[in-house]
């Protein structure tokens, strides 16, 4: 049974107040600043570049969204909530190596996809289409946050030696 647009507009502006303080508090919270702004830039830009190849040829719908006589996407997810949890992530494993960064990423990732699964069965959020699978979601997101992890990391790396040539 899908609950009423009321709830669902409801819910979009519960998940944007809580998902805006926390983005501010983890952009601020420990150096460098820098690395997680450019993973909240890099994941925000890929999300709406491959949300709205999505959303374009009906793979994925939100009836239930923010402007939507602007964005055929979810900004709020594109731009909020799964940056949010990027920049979480990415704090969590900024010294680890590759087992346990996968490892931690399953802690994002799974109970983003179960959200998310949720939002498709019980609101009017979001609709899969043209075969889209809970699978395409759990694996899109999956790789897409250790793209944006390995990103970050090569960046890092870039700069430390740019540091060391410079004697920073």
């Amino acid at each position: 049974m899908r609950r009423g647009n009321k709830f669902d507009k409801l819910f979009l502006r519960v998940t944007t107040v809580i998902t805006s303080i926390s983005l501010l508090y983890l952009l601020f919270r420990k150096p460098p600043i820098k690395d997680w702004v450019l993973a909240y830039l890099f994941n925000a830009v890929t999300n709406l570049f491959i949300d709205s190849f999505l959303a374009s040829y009906k793979i994925v719908k939100y009836p239930v969204r923010f402007f939507p006589k602007v964005f055929k996407s979810h900004i709020l997810f594109d731009l909020l909530i799964y940056p949010t949890f990027t920049i979480l992530y990415n704090q969590i494993t900024e010294k680890d190596k590759s087992f346990a960064i996968f490892l931690k990423l399953l802690f994002f990732t799974v109970p983003m996809f179960f959200i998310e699964y949720w939002a498709v069965r019980k609101t009017n959020l979001i609709k899969w289409n043209k075969g889209w699978k809970w699978y395409h979601t759990f694996i899109s997101v999956t790789v897409k946050s250790l793209v944006t992890r390995g990103v970050v990391g090569a960046l890092r790396k870039i700069d430390k030696v740019q540091q060391k040539d410079q004697g920073i």
